[in-house]
């Protein structure tokens, strides 16, 4: 994500000379200014910088200076930043971190997240509506660094997505009791649900309500697709349904059989789908051989170009047996491998079996 450049600075290089004090007070913290000037020259051209403020805040929370050095190395904008505006920011943070050390170690991985300071009254908001909503701490210290963004939101328009969620869930028969699991792990699984509009969620259920898919069905794609079904469109569903139909050469009923066993047919677009079947394809692997495992069409080419070396060197011929050895996460596959390997290598006699003499 790139950095939000505030609008009182100026990325105009040619006219600004490079701030002296700032230079030095870089140097004497033995930060690379060569780095700084290559990615972003700007920052160095600023009449005020807070270079002394920021490097000694980040000391206090425990930082040595090879720490500090890196996190303003790379995110020059920090020094940028008020001193005022640091410490909100730090006792933010400290809301949903355990200790100043944890804090200081989510900087020097994600400086970027925590040095946007422009929308703090909104991160404060989403903070407090997440714990109210029972999210845990290092859920949302997990958002705060890899899902920043859901933050600069007004808490008004993320509340307004969970009651929607919520409203859904239970048209479609979800219960009270379960609703409140149901959404934190669709939350934890995928944050970015926030970011859509409240009005697309209901168009994607009713776009998978006209194609046949009962309630119940609809909560189970749910679940599966980790809450991606929000960031589609009842277009890009519907031609990827339309894709699958036509390579599978099956019915309407067969087809949603298909998406039930393989959400991915739904959330990939269609180039993403012909690149994945002409990978496997171009491997040997017959459509009939796809149809009945479509869960390899989650994998990515370069996946499985990898598993398929790795099962042929142990004699294992993909084109005449399952696909199932293929599927699912790295430790699945590992798992799978190791039992194929295993059975290669175990010996067809029993080793502690009494030796016949005549033999």
């Amino acid at each position: 994500r790139s950095f939000p450049v505030h609008s009182s600075y100026t990325t105009d290089t040619k006219s600004r000379e490079e701030n002296k004090k700032t230079i030095e007070s870089l140097y004497s913290l033995s930060v690379d200014i060569k780095k700084i000037r290559r990615l972003k020259e700007w920052v160095l051209l600023q009449d005020v910088a807070y270079v002394k403020e920021i490097a000694g805040t980040l000391q206090e929370m425990g930082a040595d200076k090879t720490t500090v050095a890196n996190i303003l190395e790379r995110c020059p904008e920090a020094i940028l930043r008020t001193p005022a505006a640091i410490n909100s920011q730090k006792a933010l943070w400290q809301l949903v971190c355990q200790n100043e050390k944890q804090l200081i170690k989510l900087i020097e991985q994600f400086p970027e997240s925590f040095f946007t300071t422009e929308y703090h009254e909104n991160q404060k908001g989403n903070i407090l509506f997440f714990q109210e909503l029972g999210l845990k701490n290092n859920i949302i210290t997990r958002f705060l660094t890899s899902a920043p963004s859901i933050f600069y939101n007004p808490v008004e328009k993320n509340k307004n997505v969970i009651k929607t969620l919520q409203r859904n869930y239970l048209s479609l028969g979800g219960s009270d009791a379960n609703m409140k699991i149901w959404i934190l792990k669709l939350l934890s699984q995928n944050p970015f649900i926030l970011l859509n509009t409240s009005t697309a969620i209901p168009k994607n259920l009713e776009f998978l309500q006209k194609n046949d898919f009962t309630d119940h069905e609809v909560l189970q794609l749910l679940s599966k697709l980790k809450g991606f079904i929000f960031q589609l469109t009842p277009t890009t569903m519907q031609q990827s349904m339309l894709f699958s139909k036509s390579v599978f050469k099956c019915s309407d009923q067969e087809l949603k059989q298909l998406v039930l066993k393989c959400p991915a047919l739904l959330y990939y677009s269609v180039p993403v789908l012909e690149e994945r079947l002409e990978g496997l394809l171009k491997e040997g692997i017959s459509v009939a051989q796809i149809r009945e495992t479509p869960m390899v069409l989650e994998l990515t080419t370069q996946i499985i170009q990898y598993r398929i070396k790795k099962l042929s060197a142990l004699g294992y011929d993909i084109k005449s047996g399952t696909l199932e050895s293929l599927n699912g996460t790295k430790k699945d596959f590992e798992v799978n491998y190791g039992k194929i390997q295993s059975k290669k290598e175990r010996p067809i006699f029993n080793p502690v079996a009494p030796i016949n003499i005549e033999d």
